[in-house]
Formats: structure tokens, C-alpha cells, sequence
């Protein structure tokens, strides 16, 4: 293609014009509030300002910077110097690259013709239609120029140091003027902007230009007395809207971009998709009350506001429409205990709720979360409304934090809280808990989403999970998506387990610097009220059930499974475990009995039905088999039951069996262990490899609920232990729990937040 450049105005229209600016140094760089309104002005393409990435960088490299919701989506992307020109959906523009090919003599034959100068070193970096090396200026030298004019093709030395070998006539300039030609762009409308005289041929063009702020002085030096060039004071992308403005294309750098978004005064900004308090409907009205659920994370939230600390609470709260009359967005969650505390309701439909939680969130994430991606449902109608509900999080969340607070989001469910609300509030320190798992990058990598949610996290200043594994699964996720720079690792011994668990890792990653920003990271395992427990235990009511539950098992071993209905939770496997250990073990029939209660899933959650039919017929099973006048070897209750009765269940049993197929932490096994403990008996703990409190209690006994033979073996150990390593093994669990309990949890993760990553394993030791 033939490119005739024409003669350009010397002024440009206001906000209507194109800007093709340079990554590195320029678009990438500046103050937090120059990059956001720079984003803001091409977020709106109706507003007639189109952006073109001119890069250096191969293709592949870029592909983080489409996820990454603080940098500007691109209409079009010149990479590889010129090399590749693509729309910004990665959709080649035209033919222009196979007539960039087509006068490409491949990579391997660059490399056998430039094979005789041995001061040239290949940078590994993708690339495409070119070759990249390191050099220095004294090794450009004639012979050089020749090898590569023999290639039919050209030599750009930029930096004093990197070396392309491009195919002739390819460079940046002459792309945005090819590109300009193939989809009719009018080049009087461009703007370039650039850092260093690998940008040179962009300004070369006669387009109007920017140099932004400490530019290389090679660049400065040769556009100087170029009059369509402004050389700006600022940096990167404050020099962009310095230029900008000077060349007319907006009426002065920032007009007409939307104002700051209004900040709040709290320091400390919980963003949870429950509300610390259950809404209940009475007589049309709606009142709080204290939540059923023994759930202790949201006591120890709140108790980060029991002082003089202003925070908010941002929540959902369902309600008949978006918008219902007389709705309330604050409210005060309890004057008394957190006179300065508030609840920030976010008005949820029910179908919002249904869409976006009970939905998407349970069919789309949560298989792949846990490891089962066949059962994994993806439907793009559903992750819009799923977005559409995290913007929501984070606009509420922008509105309620003072001047450089901390925002703590929550679980999966919001994950894409950080991408909405980074662009919103710069100034904020995010910080992000997994409650979850964090699955293997290969299957985290499954969701068709996974660059928007790892841009959303990399938004974060800190991400903490349960366990080393699950950081090390995030950064391997993150490797994945864009180059990543470890800043520092930790020992996990003797913390954690490693070498010892399916789970374990020897070290965990403190941080890591990836898409231009530095992330804390961090393993917190959620805790148990281990006081709250102990007390509880101490109670007339609990000794009372205890008692009863030890009558009703009539001097036989009782064996304790507590769990929610969920496939993940390995509920037939460990049935059918239990099964073979009474075929194999014909000694414990008559002398056991499994107690086995499972929690009815949340109203709504039709996907485990089919998982409770199976149940009940393998309970009928095994109780037919082996059933007596005086004996039944499983005892079901499908019923939630009060969390006194549960205590007491775990202070009267001798085994808790707990082997889900993959659990994010399990907090039953830790619960178990408080209620031994405060009870002052001995108990066994049969626990899933797979479940990350595996690496944190030393004592369990581990098994690996897949393996049917282990399964058995493990619970027959169980059975079979004598009372010294019973006592030796409750103990030693017991001091862990008592230890890291949910309070210690909480203050150890917002002491990392604040240390960037440094504490989140040397303080836990």
C-alpha cells in the first residue's frame, strides 16, 4: 500500500481526534489522576476521541492491558514496532499484515544470517514479524547494516540498546499512516505521543505530536524544531492531556472530564455481600435482628469498629426494585456497640440475588473454585448482570471511603468490586480476602472471564487467602495473564504443613509486581471463636445435649459428619467408605455409629437436588445391610440445628469425619477441636488433604477422600487409636485453634494490608 502524506491544519477540533501514543513511559505513566482522566476520555466513544496503542511490545504482551480497568480500551493496536496492526479486539486490520509478511524473511532465517555476530543476545519477549536484540551502539556496525539490508530489511537501534531487525519499511509511523489509509481514519485528526526515539518515526510522519515529560534527550532533541510538536513539562499521561490541550483537542487539559466522585469519611470500608444483620419482614415492617448464623467473621469485622473508627458496611439489601420508594441506603447497624459504624444497603431484586448470587455465582465459579469445571455453567447474560452488581459494590463502596482509606472486599462473588472501583478512587488501599479456594491456574484459566477477574485483582494492594497453595495457584493464574516479577518469598514451615499435605508448598509468595502495579499477598486461615466455643460448652443447655447425644449412641463410638449439601463436600464418598469399613472391619459393627447431619442448601439451589436423592438412598443401603434390633450405623438428619446442639454433638462424639473432595478451609474441623478442648476430652480428626485447614491443624489424621482404600484405612486408624495419642493429638490441634482464632485472624491481615505482604507469614508463626 502506497501512503501519501497529506498537509496537515495546524489545529485540531475539539474532542474529536485520535490519539496514538506509545505504552511504556507515556499512556502508562503519570499521576494516578492524569491516567484516570485520560481512561475517562475515551470511555465514551460517542465523544468522538478514538486511541491507538503504538508499542513496541509483541501482541501477546498487551493482552493484560485490555483487562486492566485503569488503562483505556484501544480502538485499534500497533505492536512489534509496526509489525502488527490489529482492531482492538485483536481482529487484523485489512491485509496490512500479510503485506507486512509477505516481506518478512521469517525469524530463523534473520537468526542463521545474523549467526556471525556474536555481540548480538535475543531478548525472549514475544514477538511477531520481527526480531529483538541486545546490543550495544558500537556493535551496529557496518557489516551488520549489510547482513540485514542483504535480508531486505531495516535496523532500528533505540536506547543506545535495543536492537530490531524489522521488515523494510515497517516502523511506527509508517503504521499509523497505513493504518490511517486502511480504515479511513483523516490523519489531521491524529495525535502521537511518545518518550523515545524508538517513537521517532511517529513524529517523523508530520502528524501533530506530544513528547511527554523526562523523555529520552535523543528524542527531544531531534522533533525540537518540529512546530506540530509540543514538548511537555509533564509526565506521561499528564503531558498526553497537556498536549492535548495545546494542539486544540480539548478546550484545556481536563474540561469537560466528570468530577471526582464524592468521598465519604470512613477509614475503614467493609464490602460484603451480607449485612451484619439479618432484615426481617414484621407486619410490613422491615427490623434487624442479630444473625442466626454462628458464622464468626462478621463478630470480628465488626469488631474493627468498636472504637473511634468511621467505617461503613456496604451490603446488599433485597428489595422490590432498584430504586423502592423511601428506601434508606444508611442505616445504623448498632449506635451502642458502633456508634460511628453504618450499613451501606445497596437495593437488590430478588432476580438480582437470583442472577448474580444464587446463579452465576454458584453454576459459573464455584465448580471451577472447587475443582469440578463439568459441572461448571457459563452464560454471558448472567455475567453481565454480575458485573453489573459488582459496579454497583464499588460505586457505593467510592461513596462511603474518606481520603485514603482501606476498602476490604470479600469472596469471589465480588470479584470484580477492585476493577470498577480502582478507576474510581486511586487514592483508596484495597484489600481483597478469598473465603474460597483458589483453584490451579489450569483450571481457573477455564473461565472465559479470567482476564477480566485477575485485572480486577491486580487493582488490589494486598489479596489475602486461606492457605500458601492458594497463592501460589493466584500467582501461577497471574503468570498466566500478564509477567510477573516475585518481590520476595516466605518459609512456610513450621506454620504450615509442606512437604506433608496434598496441599502444601514449602514457600509462599509476600508479593508480586505485575501490569505496572505491586500486590501484597498473603495466608490468613480463617479462625474459630474458640472463647465463644469454650463458653458455650460450660452452658446447662449444651452439657445437657451432650449428655443426651452420649445416651442416645448407648455406649458406642460415635462417629460426627457435619456438612452442607454440596457435591464438593465428598458426602457419598464418605458413605460409601464408611460402607466398606463395616464390609472389611466386621469388628466395629455393632460399636459405631455415624452421625451424620447435612445442612439443607439455600432456598433456590436446584443443582443439589439430584446430590440429596443419591444420599438418601445410600443411607437406606447401608442401614439395610447392617442394621440390628439394638443397632443403626447411620443416624441421618437432613436439618440445619442450632449451633448449641452442634457443640454439643462435637463435645459428645469420639471421630469427626471431615473429607469433602476440596474445601476452601473448613471450619467444622476447627470447631471440633475448640469443643474437645473446652471439654476437656480426647477426640480424633479424620480430615480431607483437600481441605486447607489440612495444612494448619498438625494432628489430623489426613486422608485423601478420591482414594476408597485410604478412606477406609484412615477411619479404622481412627477407631483403633489408643487414648495417650488421642490426648497428645486433641492437644496439639487444640493450643493451633486456640491460637489463631478468628479475632488473631483479622488483626493479622489488616496488620499485612498495612506491611504490604510481610506479615502475612512470619507474624502467623
Amino acid at each position: 500500500m502506497t501512503v501519501v502524506a497529506p498537509r496537515w491544519p495546524t489545529r485540531l477540533q475539539p474532542n474529536n481526534f485520535v490519539l496514538a501514543t506509545d505504552l511504556d513511559g507515556t499512556l502508562l505513566a503519570g499521576s494516578p489522576d492524569a491516567r484516570r482522566r485520560v481512561r475517562e476520555l475515551f470511555a465514551t466513544k460517542e465523544a468522538g476521541a478514538r486511541l491507538v496503542f503504538v508499542t513496541g511490545r509483541g501482541l501477546e504482551s498487551i493482552l493484560p492491558l485490555l483487562s486492566d480497568p485503569t488503562i483505556p480500551v484501544p480502538d485499534y493496536i500497533i505492536a512489534d514496532v509496526g509489525a502488527t496492526v490489529v482492531h482492538g479486539d485483536l481482529r487484523p486490520v485489512g491485509n496490512l499484515q500479510d503485506e507486512i509478511a509477505a516481506r518478512w524473511p521469517g525469524s530463523q532465517a534473520v537468526l542463521k544470517a545474523l549467526a556471525g555476530f556474536p555481540g548480538l543476545r535475543r531478548q525472549s519477549v514475544p514477538q511477531e514479524r520481527r526480531c529483538s536484540f541486545l546490543a550495544s551502539e558500537g556493535e551496529v556496525t557496518p557489516a551488520l547494516r549489510a547482513a540485514v539490508d542483504a535480508l531486505g530489511c531495516d535496523l532500528l537501534l533505540s536506547a543506545g540498546c535495543y536492537l530490531d531487525v524489522l521488515p523494510r519499511g515497517v516502523g511506527k509511523g509508517p503504521a499509523i499512516l497505513r493504518l490511517a489509509q486502511g480504515v479511513g481514519l483523516d490523519p489531521a485528526t491524529i495525535v502521537v505521543a511518545g518518550d523515545t526515539l524508538n517513537d521517532l518515526s511517529m513524529f517523523e510522519t508530520g502528524l501533530h505530536g506530544v513528547v511527554v515529560g523526562r523523555a529520552e534527550p535523543a528524542l527531544v532533541e531531534a522533533v525540537r524544531k518540529r512546530p506540530l510538536v509540543h514538548i511537555a513539562d509533564g509526565e506521561g499521561c499528564d503531558g498526553i492531556l497537556e498536549g492535548l490541550a495545546r494542539h486544540g483537542a480539548l478546550h484545556a487539559a481536563g474540561e469537560a472530564l466528570p468530577a471526582d466522585t464524592p468521598r465519604g469519611r470512613a477509614g475503614l470500608v467493609m464490602v460484603y455481600h451480607r449485612l451484619p444483620y439479618d432484615e426481617v419482614l414484621e407486619n410490613g415492617v422491615l427490623r434487624q435482628r442479630r444473625p442466626r448464623s454462628p458464622n464468626g467473621i462478621i463478630p470480628t469485622l465488626l469488631r474493627f469498629f468498636a472504637g473511634e473508627r468511621e467505617g461503613s458496611w456496604v451490603a446488599w439489601s433485597q428489595q422490590p426494585s432498584r430504586a423502592p420508594e423511601g428506601f434508606q441506603a444508611h442505616v445504623a447497624v448498632d449506635p451502642q456497640r458502633y456508634p460511628r459504624l453504618q450499613a451501606a444497603r445497596i437495593a437488590l431484586t430478588p432476580e438480582d440475588i437470583d442472577i448474580f448470587y444464587k446463579k452465576f455465582s454458584k453454576e459459573a465459579f464455584w465448580p471451577i473454585i472447587f475443582g469440578f469445571p463439568g459441572k461448571a455453567e457459563f452464560k454471558q447474560d448472567h455475567w453481565e448482570r454480575y458485573l453489573e452488581v459488582n459496579r454497583l459494590f464499588a460505586e457505593q463502596a467510592a461513596r462511603e471511603a474518606g481520603q485514603g482509606a482501606t476498602v476490604w472486599v470479600h469472596d469471589y462473588n465480588l470479584w470484580m468490586v477492585p476493577a470498577f472501583l480502582r478507576p474510581l478512587r486511586p487514592d483508596l488501599r484495597i484489600a481483597f480476602f478469598h473465603h474460597t479456594a483458589f483453584p490451579s491456574s489450569d483450571v481457573f484459566n477455564i473461565l472465559p472471564w479470567r482476564r477480566d477477574i485477575i485485572g480486577s485483582l491486580l487493582q488490589c494492594d494486598y489479596v489475602g487467602f486461606h492457605i500458601p497453595r492458594y497463592v501460589e495457584n493466584f500467582v501461577d493464574a497471574v503468570r498466566s495473564f500478564a509477567p510477573v516479577d516475585i518481590c520476595g518469598t516466605l518459609p512456610c514451615a513450621p506454620r504450615f504443613l509442606t512437604y506433608g499435605c496434598a496441599l502444601g508448598v514449602d514457600t509462599v509468595t509476600a508479593a508480586i509486581e505485575a501490569g505496572g502495579r505491586r500486590v501484597g499477598l498473603g495466608a490468613h486461615p480463617v479462625g474459630t471463636d474458640a472463647a465463644m466455643i469454650a463458653r458455650l460448652v460450660e452452658t446447662p443447655a449444651v452439657q445437657e445435649s451432650c449428655a443426651a447425644i452420649r445416651a442416645y449412641l448407648g455406649g458406642v463410638t460415635g462417629i460426627v459428619s457435619i456438612e452442607r449439601l454440596d457435591y464438593v463436600k465428598g458426602t457419598l464418598e464418605k458413605l460409601q467408605a464408611f460402607e466398606r469399613l463395616l464390609e472389611r472391619h466386621p469388628e466395629h459393627r455393632g460399636k459405631v455409629t455415624l452421625l451424620n447431619i447435612i445442612t439443607p442448601a439455600a432456598p433456590g439451589m436446584e443443582i443439589y437436588e439430584s446430590l440429596r436423592v443419591e444420599v438418601d438412598r445410600t443411607v437406606g443401603r447401608i442401614n439395610g445391610r447392617f442394621s440390628t434390633l439394638d443397632w443403626v450405623p447411620v443416624r441421618y438428619f437432613y436439618r440445619s440445628l442450632p449451633f448449641e446442639e452442634v457443640i454439643a454433638h462435637y463435645a459428645a462424639c469420639d471421630v469427626a469425619w471431615i473429607t469433602p473432595l476440596r474445601d476452601g478451609l473448613n471450619l467444622v474441623a476447627k470447631e471440633f477441636v475448640a469443643a474437645k478442648r473446652a471439654a476437656g476430652r480426647s477426640g480424633v480428626l479424620v480430615l480431607s488433604e483437600f481441605a486447607g485447614a489440612a495444612v494448619e491443624l498438625h494432628g489430623a489424621l489426613l486422608t485423601n477422600p478420591y482414594d476408597a482404600n485410604a478412606m477406609t484405612a484412615t477411619l479404622h486408624q481412627a477407631l483403633s487409636m489408643g487414648e495417650d495419642e488421642r490426648a497428645y493429638r486433641t492437644a496439639r490441634m487444640g493450643m493451633i485453634v486456640a491460637e489463631h482464632d478468628v479475632a488473631r485472624w483479622g488483626d493479622d491481615f489488616l496488620a499485612a494490608v498495612g506491611a504490604g505482604g510481610a506479615l502475612a507469614v512470619a507474624d502467623a508463626a
